[in-house]
């Protein structure tokens, strides 16, 4: 099964509210983006964000000019739906983050909560590092969440990799400026308790 099929099997046979990575409100994202980026007119893109609702926390506190891409349509339109009107602010993708086409320099703020880390081929990897560079402007900030060193193996019966936040940073090299990181217990919806990091650099 391809990495599309894969996806968009999940979110067509799971509610989204019972997926392991749900979060009823994106508090730790929404924060960080806050934090590094108060600007409400920047240009954000939030990278495999599947039916999350950080576009609406996002809209709610005024930003205005949203990206939201992933591999599997059925997640963006769940996510349209729910935003209903709303949904014609947001600037709606769809396509593998390590292929897709994306604007040069176009984005002050790229977020990524778990596409990373299932990322376990190199290659991907390195593409996913090419796009980042390519998409996000100089001086603009970074922002992926991964499973920490001490979570899970899996997820969605997929293997993953696993960072602590120095390798994490490592993963993404020179060109961009460390700033933090950030750990995180999340509860899955069937009570599970995964260990995130997220990772916070600058563009070089």
């Amino acid at each position: 099964m391809s990495r599309v099929q894969h996806w968009e099997t999940v979110y067509r046979n799971k509610a989204v509210d019972q997926v392991s990575w749900f979060q009823p409100k994106a508090e730790t994202s929404f924060r960080l983006i806050d934090s590094l980026c108060p600007d409400r007119t920047a240009c954000i893109i939030d990278v495999g964000a599947g039916a999350s609702v950080l576009a609406d926390n996002l809209l709610d506190a005024g930003y205005r000019h949203l990206t939201v891409l992933d591999i599997a349509a059925p997640a963006l339109e769940i996510s349209q739906g729910r935003l209903g009107e709303r949904a014609a602010q947001v600037d709606w993708r769809v396509g593998d983050v390590t292929t897709v086409a994306l604007p040069e320099a176009a984005f002050d703020v790229w977020h990524d909560r778990a596409v990373f880390h299932f990322l376990t081929d190199e290659a991907d990897r390195r593409r996913y590092v090419a796009q980042v560079l390519r998409a996000v402007r100089p001086g603009g900030h970074v922002i992926v969440a991964t499973f920490g060193s001490d979570g899970p193996l899996q997820c969605s019966n997929l293997d993953v990799c696993r960072y602590a936040p120095d390798d994490l940073h490592a993963e993404f090299g020179a060109g961009f400026e460390r700033l933090g990181h950030h750990a995180e217990m999340h509860y899955t919806p069937a009570g599970k308790c995964q260990a995130f990091v997220y990772c916070c650099c600058r563009r070089g």
